[in-house]
């Protein structure tokens, strides 16, 4: 597959109304009409944006992958715009005990090409998602006109190895799909950025935006992130809305030729304890 070197990508960071499948789809569908460009190469929605961040609802949303009204949608939104969709994620129901927090991708003809489960479970401070569905098997990397791209969840972010191994593998960008809460943003702050700059790589940290439920909030801080840490773009408050930018692989491995730090990694780091 010959490469793009220079790819449009359009991010949709949007308030989920709990459990309330239809009212997501409608908003998500006028978002994307209102702004994401003609010319978009990739369109990525934020995690769980079709029934919003509360795992006790997640399981009554939950649609078998053959049988998905949101690959359906996001079916009709890649041919639409000529586009790839990385659909943030829906809650996939493998069997009555299985249910996975899963990252959709679609091509540009409106088939499904690949699938991520989330890998890591976020499960603390209140959090149960780890009652409701189960952790994914492995990362998953997807080739997007030949940008090989790795996926992954949130709560994935605060694991450097699964990131690492994507650029070993030969990632050229990163997707975070999110809804990450108002009451963290250093972590979200620091992690995302330093994904990037380890990792020589481009990063989509989109996360969900709005009041969740009770006293909890979204923080709403989505940004597109180059391999040396830079903001291309981003949407620092709780708007609604798409946040676009243009990304140069050229540029990313003149730059990694030129700073080959990751030819200084060691096979093996053997702790002394003293």
């Amino acid at each position: 597959m010959e490469q793009k070197e220079k790819i449009n990508i359009s991010a949709i960071q949007m308030c989920s109304k709990i459990g309330d499948k239809k009212a997501n789809f409608s908003n998500v569908v006028k978002l994307i009409e209102r702004d994401v460009k003609s010319d978009v190469d990739i369109i990525v929605l934020p995690e769980v944006w079709t029934v919003g961040w509360s795992p006790r609802h997640f399981r009554e949303s939950a649609e078998l992958i053959d049988k998905s009204e949101t690959i359906n949608l996001l079916s009709q939104i890649a041919k639409q715009y000529n586009s790839f969709v990385i659909g943030g994620s829906f809650i996939e129901k493998v069997n009555d005990e299985i249910y996975l927090n899963t990252c959709p991708v679609i091509d540009r003809n409106g088939n499904l090409i690949a699938k991520y489960s989330k890998n890591h479970l976020f499960s603390y401070y209140g959090s149960d998602e780890g009652n409701f569905v189960t952790t994914g098997k492995n990362p998953v990397m997807v080739n997007l006109d030949g940008i090989k791209t790795g996926l992954t969840i949130c709560y994935d972010i605060r694991f450097p190895e699964i990131y690492r191994a994507y650029r070993k593998a030969g990632a050229d960008l990163f997707i975070n799909c999110a809804a990450w809460g108002l009451n963290k943003p250093i972590p979200w702050e620091c992690m995302t950025r330093c994904r990037a700059v380890e990792n020589q790589t481009y990063m989509v940290a989109l996360t969900q935006s709005g009041h969740i439920e009770g006293d909890e909030w979204n923080i709403g801080h989505s940004r597109i992130i180059d391999y040396k840490g830079e903001s291309l773009a981003e949407i620092k408050d709780q708007k609604e809305g798409a946040m676009n930018a243009q990304i140069n692989l050229k540029t990313m491995y003149d730059f990694r030729n030129k700073c080959t730090v990751l030819n200084d990694i060691r096979d093996k780091y053997e702790v002394e304890i003293l």
